[in-house]
């Protein structure tokens, strides 16, 4: 928490800077948060252990689909590092595995006994860190990985923010509110989660899409394929589309097709060599993932959680599908196609709040979507997220998104009176 109090005042205090000193501030401040993620091994999530395993399997000629790492199939890829035995599984985070001869033998990796749920790209850029890394290098290929990432999305929120008219003086600060946030050294790289590749497409995507709809629906696409939550962001893309007036029926529908199918067609042939390639579904434990963290059965977790608080459990999926239908029919129809990234961050802040999920790190893309907008109060959710997942309890996390969904409210109150103002309306208004 503290760290995002400091956060805040930072990026607050680069607001009043001349221009050339804030982008010096913020590139140096960018590189050195990022670099504070390298400094220790993946300290909140072991997911980085997947991602290595993956890539050395399939480096073996194995598709990740097709067995999962206890399997006796893949144990001559073992190492002592993945897969410690004796003494080496008492530590922390050690999950027991079958061993013959009674022998006591665990791994470093989560679930081991289900096959991976990672889309296909995901499973491309493990197998191009393993092809990369140096042996016994362990964790930190995939942390440099993830800071290189999360520098290249900095430097392209800076482009893009600097060449949209009236930012340019403006570029600096909203660049630090993704570049500063405490959210991406610790989610990106210091746990080297895959969603930095995904929200680095995304804002790509959405930086272009208004001007190039095949290509920005074929980086939307590619960011699905390499996590699954950037598709949310695709009615950000086709934001106003629905509107009245304007463009004709035919042309609109065209528009469409452009951005859907390139989203479609770049995600079928992502996941065409892997279906080609497994014996088995390339879907993985995504069906398990579900019923695991509580999608399904809103009382069995905390998913749903502000939902819960004024309806039944039995009504929890129904009414967050429903509200996210809303979310999506307003971008369609309202939403400002010239700033799909707008759209693509009231959808996506939206649809965390109504599922509440457990993982801080599926956030950190509304924290890109935030620097691109500026809509500050959509912060509330990433940190709302964050306090879900490392706080003591539920009562922690629903209090956390509670509040984060009254901030949004707040903001949402507070833009619509400055829009309905008199020096708004006859272009007084200094906002």
């Amino acid at each position: 928490m503290l760290a995002w109090v400091f956060f805040g005042v930072a990026v607050w205090a680069v607001h009043g800077l001349p221009r050339r000193q804030a982008m010096c501030l913020m590139i140096a401040g960018g590189i050195a948060v990022t670099a504070t993620g390298l400094l220790a091994a993946p300290t909140t999530s072991t997911d980085s252990y997947r991602y290595a395993w993956d890539g050395r399997v399939q480096a073996a000629g194995v598709s990740p689909y097709d067995h999962a790492p206890a399997e006796a199939a893949l144990a001559p890829l073992r190492d002592r590092w993945l897969f410690p035995s004796g003494t080496g599984c008492g530590g922390p985070d050690r999950y027991p595995i079958p061993s013959a001869g009674g022998a006591t033998s665990c791994t470093r990796i989560n679930r081991p006994g289900v096959h991976t749920i990672y889309p296909p790209l995901a499973e491309a850029y493990f197998l191009l860190v393993h092809g990369l890394s140096p042996e016994g290098a362990r964790h930190k290929p995939l942390q440099i990985g993830g800071a290189l990432l999360a520098l290249a999305t900095s430097a392209v929120l800076l482009i893009a923010l600097s060449g949209r008219a009236g930012f340019r003086d403006r570029a600096p600060a909203y660049t630090a509110c993704y570049a500063w946030c405490p959210a991406v050294p610790l989610e990106l790289v210091n746990n080297a989660h895959v969603d930095a590749l995904g929200v680095l497409l995304t804002v790509i995507a959405l930086a272009v899409t208004n001007r190039h709809r095949v290509l920005g629906g074929a980086l939307l696409g590619a960011a699905t394929a390499v996590k699954l939550l950037p598709a949310v962001t695709v009615p950000g893309a086709l934001s106003g589309i629905l509107a009245a007036g304007g463009k004709t029926p035919a042309r609109r529908m065209l528009d469409a097709l452009a951005i859907l199918g390139a989203v479609t067609l770049v995600v079928a042939l992502a996941y065409l060599p892997y279906v080609l390639a497994s014996r088995g579904s390339v879907l993985g434990y995504f069906s398990g993932y579900v019923d695991e963290e509580g999608y399904g059965e809103a009382g069995s977790k905390d998913r749903y959680a502000l939902l819960r608080l004024v309806l039944p459990d039995s009504w929890a999926l129904s009414t967050a599908l429903l509200i996210l239908g809303i979310a999506v029919l307003h971008v369609l129809r309202h939403g400002d196609a010239d700033r799909p990234w707008r759209g693509a961050l009231v959808v996506t802040g939206v649809a965390l709040l109504v599922f509440t999920p457990g993982y801080s790190w599926y956030a950190v893309l509304v924290v890109a979507l935030v620097a691109l907008d500026g809509r500050w109060e959509w912060l509330g959710v990433p940190l709302a997220s964050g306090a879900a997942y490392l706080g003591a309890g539920a009562v922690s996390g629903t209090v956390a998104y509670a509040l984060a969904a009254l901030v949004v409210t707040g903001g949402f109150v507070a833009r619509a009176r400055i829009r309905s103002s008199p020096a708004r309306i006859y272009g007084r208004s200094s906002l």
